[in-house]
């Protein structure tokens, strides 16, 4: 059994160069080294890692969404993020870190157009299936979640998200900072009303149930789950939802461990086995 990871916060784990050791046994790694292909805006792009079995062979891709204030490079370069990136690509899934228009775009419009440009480059790089699910992580939950909308670049099949945002409404009433930065993303007409209407959260809550994975922790003192992760729980999927309730701060060390990433590859490898056995029944 691997032991129970350090409350080790995401964002510290960003700032280090240090990779925790694993028992080689039970690090997932994939068959080849990864490589980073840049896609998207010039101004804002986005890295793209491809399995080699998705250029023989065709593989659902997935669009992650980072952290505030983070970057596709940092999130690349973070050990704690790598258990679940390489868990993910060992499933054979294709991988984008998207730029979302820049550190703090706050799910805005402009920044879904950002990664509507890298996923259309994204998908010509490999055997692209069709299928692409979401990975928020924090303020890119916001983005993931309005991602699956309509209105969006690209179609969603399921979305997994780790600590998130998901209410726009309550970001913008959680501090001065937050709601400067999302009124810059937002434009400068940006007011409560405009944010009211591009609240993902309430325009998810009017559609049809999604597929849908969440991690939250009621110690979390950054994004409250009460306002954000626990509203959204009852709207997923019955057949493929989950949500894995931890303990300890935001973004902490057990948000990004083999079994959190076993967990969001079962969870995308169930909606892959699903839209197969869809394909052939046409």
């Amino acid at each position: 059994m691997i032991p129970p990871a350090r409350p080790l916060t995401f964002l510290a784990a960003l700032a280090t160069t240090l990779t925790l050791a694993l028992p080689a046994a039970a690090q997932k790694r994939p068959a080849d080294p990864v490589t980073w292909t840049t896609v998207g805006s010039s101004a804002a792009p986005s890295l793209l890692a491809v399995p080699a079995h998705c250029q023989q062979f065709s593989c659902a891709l997935i669009v992650v969404s980072h952290p505030r204030a983070q970057t596709p490079e940092r999130l690349r370069d973070s050990p704690e993020f790598t258990r679940l990136r390489d868990t993910l690509l060992a499933g054979n899934f294709a991988m984008l870190l998207s730029s979302d228009g820049g550190p703090t775009t706050w799910g805005s419009p402009q920044g879904l157009k950002h990664a509507g440009k890298a996923h259309q480059q994204a998908r010509q790089a490999f055997m692209w299936n069709g299928r692409t699910y979401a990975l928020g992580i924090s303020m890119g939950g916001l983005m993931a979640l309005r991602s699956t909308l309509p209105g969006g670049p690209y179609a969603v099949s399921g979305v997994a998200l780790i600590d998130p945002w998901v209410n726009l409404v309550a970001a913008w009433h959680s501090a001065p900072s937050r709601q400067q930065e999302i009124r810059e993303a937002y434009g400068p007409a940006a007011d409560l009303k405009l944010i009211e209407e591009q609240d993902p959260l309430h325009l998810a809550l009017q559609l049809p149930p999604l597929p849908l994975v969440l991690t939250s922790s009621m110690d979390d003192k950054v994004v409250s789950p009460l306002q954000n992760s626990e509203l959204l729980a009852g709207h997923g999927d019955v057949t493929f939802s989950q949500h894995v309730r931890l303990t300890g701060p935001h973004l902490g060390g057990n948000r990004f461990t083999l079994q959190m990433g076993e967990t969001l590859r079962t969870f995308f490898e169930r909606l892959e086995q699903q839209a197969e056995v869809l394909v052939r029944r046409r």
